[in-house]
């Protein structure tokens, strides 16, 4: 029996098909309390125990499935490469096009709380493309003014992507445990995370109650993750 001390949330996931979406549908099975539907171009193949909804639409009609769905919240994990997209204009259509118009609509729709995986560094006067792309999507999400806004900014994500090989970032997951030893003080925002951690984050800040706008970086995203697994601990220990 769920307990009733964490209140069911219903969550639309986007980019449910990436590394950190897969994760979050991995999750359910273990969160009585989360309804989850998922928005994507194509299937795919759930986890074993998965419980989630998933709608699929051509991403020109994305709006419109999240303004009939009217999701409390919308976890938005959204993204790609410029290598993958194949061009820095295609990359641009999926990392800020896409989520602009998912944010839009939800926002029209009356979702309260909206949390995006965006990347440490992030900035609209960087030279990096790539970076000032999220840095300007970080924006215009602000201008939108949700109730609540969780912009999460991870470092190098840790986990095994289906399908998508990225040579130098294997290379960075390998390295990563003796690296992240020796970023301390400022530099600690650039500590690598494991998917699943990063999952763990995003699921809290659904259930966080204050209004405003926050932005994660990797400490703050660990006080997220002891949080939520305090209070889901604490929700088992009520059950029994």
């Amino acid at each position: 029996m769920a307990d009733q001390s964490i209140p069911r949330r219903r969550v639309l996931l986007v980019g449910a098909t990436g590394l950190v979406g897969r994760s979050v549908i991995a999750r359910t099975a273990d969160l009585p309390q989360l309804v989850l539907q998922g928005l994507a171009r194509r299937e795919m193949q759930f986890p074993e125990g998965a419980r989630m909804e998933l709608v699929l639409a051509d991403t020109e009609d994305w709006g419109e499935v999240v303004s009939s769905i009217q999701p409390e919240a919308v976890i938005c994990a959204l993204g790609t490469t410029i290598r993958k997209a194949g061009s820095q204009e295609a990359f641009r259509k999926v990392d800020y096009d896409l989520v602009m118009q998912v944010a839009r609509a939800a926002k029209e729709a009356g979702t309260r709380g909206f949390v995006h995986v965006s990347s440490v560094g992030a900035e609209t006067g960087t030279k990096n493309f790539y970076l000032r792309t999220k840095g300007e999507v970080e924006r215009d999400l602000k201008a939108l003014h949700f109730k609540r806004l969780d912009v999460l900014r991870p470092g190098l994500l840790r986990g095994t992507r289906e399908g998508d090989v990225r040579f130098l970032e294997g290379m960075g997951r390998l390295l990563a445990p003796v690296a992240d030893l020796f970023l301390q003080g400022s530099w600690t925002k650039y500590r690598s995370i494991r998917a699943s951690d990063l999952t763990t984050a995003a699921l809290q800040c659904v259930w966080e109650k204050a209004d405003g706008q926050f932005v994660h970086e990797h400490e703050g995203l660990q006080r997220l993750i002891t949080k939520f697994e305090k209070a889901q601990a604490a929700a088992k220990e009520n059950a029994q």
